[in-house]
């Protein structure tokens, strides 16, 4: 396999016209490309190409439309991050409001190991669980102006303050390893099991850091999957051969059901509202494929404004 070579825009704009991209407008072009790199396309030219393996567009297809689909992704990004953002703050305050009650709020509570769950085989995730919040604490704990007043003033910063500072991985990790009283008063404020919680919460981390670095999001696929809920059965998600949902598993709509799950009603359907409102932007800028061929890539099914509802 040969090596890439640098291409300047120019030649940019020809490999795609050699492979039946329509640019109308060349300077246009040159500018997207520019500011957002030829890679760009990677991700999202693949719905626009034939099927019958020569990697060349679909008749007619417009680089304006594959740029529609990225411009999609972005602001699907800046909608999913915003609403996980939310749910890591209500996430860190409830978690922080269990603990400080039920062990104790200074660092010589949350910092010990025999408030975790008492469970040998976890012991070793706990001590680094606990080196990992130490090192988060000191990297970032001056950097704020809450926790620094804490240290000046009290000498301590409780844990309603360091959650503050935490990565939403680090408390998430910390959700799976309380005890399972803590974890079920946790749970129970979203009326969710705790098995679920435990799944859903390093999906989420993961969706957060892939909105933060501007990563592929809307065909993203999970390695985990998450649990069967009432939504697949309401809607009526069809299954494959081997009894796996064609949605809603690890794809974009299983994101869609976690925060279903974990976001209060009014902040989901305001979510929902946003996300359909960008699909209308973007059948108004795709006229090569239809809109379904997209929700599929997605994971949406056609009814997936139906969970608002449910």
């Amino acid at each position: 396999m040969g090596s890439k070579t640098f291409k300047t825009l120019e030649e940019q704009i020809e490999i795609l016209k050699d492979k039946g991209l329509v640019i109308d407008d060349i300077d246009y072009a040159k500018e997207i490309l520019l500011r957002e790199n030829y890679f760009f396309l990677s991700g999202y030219r693949h719905l626009f190409l034939r099927d019958d393996g020569s990697r060349k567009f679909i008749k007619g297809t417009n680089f304006r439309e594959i740029y529609g689909l990225f411009s999609f992704d972005r602001q699907l990004r800046n909608i999913l991050f915003k609403n996980i953002l939310i749910v890591e703050n209500n996430l860190k305050s409830i978690l922080s409001y269990v603990m400080s009650k039920n062990h104790g709020f200074k660092e010589q509570h949350y910092l010990n190991a025999d408030n975790f769950v008492k469970d040998y085989s976890k012991s070793r995730q706990i001590n680094d669980l606990l080196r990992k919040m130490k090192r988060q604490i000191n990297v970032n704990g001056k950097q704020h102006a809450a926790t620094s007043h804490y240290i000046s003033n009290y000498g301590y910063i409780p844990l309603w303050v360091v959650v503050k500072v935490l990565s939403f991985g680090i408390v998430g990790e910390l959700y799976s390893v309380l005890q399972k009283d803590d974890q079920e008063e946790i749970a129970k404020v979203y009326n969710v099991s705790v098995r679920n919680m435990v799944d859903y919460l390093p999906i989420l981390a993961n969706y957060r850091n892939l909105c933060a670095h501007e990563d592929l999001c809307f065909n993203n696929k999970t390695h985990k999957k998450i649990n069967k809920t009432r939504y697949h059965d309401l809607l009526n998600i069809e299954q494959d051969e081997e009894g796996n949902y064609i949605y809603g598993e690890n794809d974009l709509f299983a994101i869609i059901i976690i925060m279903k799950e974990l976001l209060k009603k009014d902040d989901f359907i305001l979510m929902m509202n946003e996300i359909s409102y960008e699909l209308d932007i973007l059948d108004g800028k795709v006229d090569t494929i239809e809109m379904e061929k997209i929700l599929n890539e997605m994971g949406f099914p056609i009814n997936y404004r139906e969970i608002e509802r449910i």
